[in-house]
């Protein structure tokens, strides 16, 4: 019941229909359920292990889980939150960035044993789809269904072009569904739009319904959705050193729901993690203690204490030198260019995104690499740029 519970509340936005997947899950029936993800990049991170952790607890209670390749829908390119169109990508490329996607997930996912996870390629049966098939599908769809979507309907609106492969990805990944004959299929809310195609087309070739799980997106280090096209993620693979500091550069905001979502600390203990912030602990103190449970989960004990031993050394203890300028400034949300220009530890915002873009500005440590990148300093918060400039701030309230 417990893993039951976790599968259908913790990070989960919508579920169609939730009563009957509640049911089923009571159930002794074993359900054939899947995940799709395009291969537009070499990574897994952590975005993809909300779901991964899902499909885990779901074959530990003994349901068939089916971890989709897409590597004929990733050579069309999902246009979903695309504000013009995707280039594609060669197969070639798509089976490149897929090579390694076993050898990641399996600290999820079991593929030996009385009940295998199986991986899948969606070219199995789209290679094979003649223009007749490709015809039949799309009668089952309208173009206003499609235009229903938001990108589509901003880029009529700023007179952008719209592919017609990209009207045609949501029939694609639909027909993924069918033909995998899956009961429950689990995405991200931005996928929601093309999982509940499936559960549609499911319904009229098949007269059977399909049931959808639709987790939370997960904010990138930088406040934007975690994307491999941002370039924003934390890999499963990241090695302990790399995945302690990319942690603690993630917004002070966003702490609580990495825990929520990254992590299998129980909700009790994210609630109190939840009120040392709002009683004014330092959001850096609780920021490691995410940073740490991140690698100890991905690598183990002894790795997270050695990252923490790291980054104490390295950017706490090693390079910030004992006296420091003081700066007083307001307290305020500040573009980071701005506040380096005005510390002058940078000449301009030329300058300052200069720095930004070569990796050579640090927040408290943790290495900010977005020159859109806004902060809301406390008392006491220090930046550095380069090696040698250092200022620390206090602020005027």
């Amino acid at each position: 019941m417990n893993k039951i519970n976790e599968i259908l509340n913790r990070g989960v936005e919508e579920v169609y229909i939730k009563k009957e997947l509640e049911a089923a899950l009571k159930s002794e029936k074993k359900l054939r359920i899947y995940y799709g993800v395009d291969p537009s990049g070499v990574e897994i991170h952590l975005g993809h292990a909300i779901c991964l952790r899902k499909l885990q607890y779901l074959q530990q209670l003994g349901h068939k889980i089916i971890f989709l390749i897409g590597d004929f829908t990733g050579m069309i390119g999902d246009p979903t939150d695309k504000s013009a169109i995707r280039q594609p990508l060669t197969r070639e490329q798509v089976l490149t960035n897929a090579k390694t996607y076993k050898e990641q997930i399996k600290s999820f996912l079991d593929f030996s044993g009385k009940n295998p996870a199986e991986i899948r390629f969606n070219s199995e049966w789209n290679d094979n789809l003649t223009f007749r098939n490709i015809i039949e599908l799309s009668g089952r769809f309208t173009v206003q269904q499609l235009l229903e979507r938001d990108m589509f309907q901003q880029r009529l609106s700023n007179n952008k072009p719209i592919g017609l492969h990209e009207f045609l990805y949501p029939l694609v990944q639909g027909y993924d569904a069918v033909m995998l004959e899956a009961d429950l299929q689990i995405g991200g809310t931005d996928q929601i739009f093309n999982m509940l195609q499936g559960r549609g087309l499911m319904k009229s070739l098949k007269n059977k319904t399909q049931m959808v799980l639709a987790v939370s997106l997960l904010e990138g280090v930088d406040g934007r959705k975690m994307s491999k096209s941002f370039g924003n993620f934390i890999a499963i693979n990241d090695l302990p050193n790399e995945m302690y500091g990319k942690a603690m550069s993630i917004k002070d905001e966003l702490i609580i729901r990495y825990f929520s979502l990254c992590t299998e600390l129980a909700e009790k203990e994210i609630e109190k993690l939840q009120d040392q912030l709002d009683d004014g602990q330092n959001p850096r103190k609780i920021k490691a203690k995410l940073a740490y449970e991140l690698v100890r989960l991905y690598h183990d004990e002894p790795a997270a204490k050695a990252a923490e031993l790291n980054f104490d050394k390295t950017f706490v203890k090693k390079e910030i030198p004992d006296e420091i300028a003081e700066i007083l400034i307001l307290d305020k949300n500040w573009p980071l260019a701005d506040l380096m220009v005005y510390t002058k530890i940078a000449t301009s915002k030329s300058d300052a995104k200069r720095l930004i873009d070569q990796g050579g500005v640090r927040v408290d440590g943790a290495v900010i690499g977005d020159r859109a990148e806004v902060i809301r300093p406390i008392n006491g918060t220090v930046i550095q740029a380069g090696k040698r400039k250092f200022v620390r701030l206090k602020l005027d309230r």
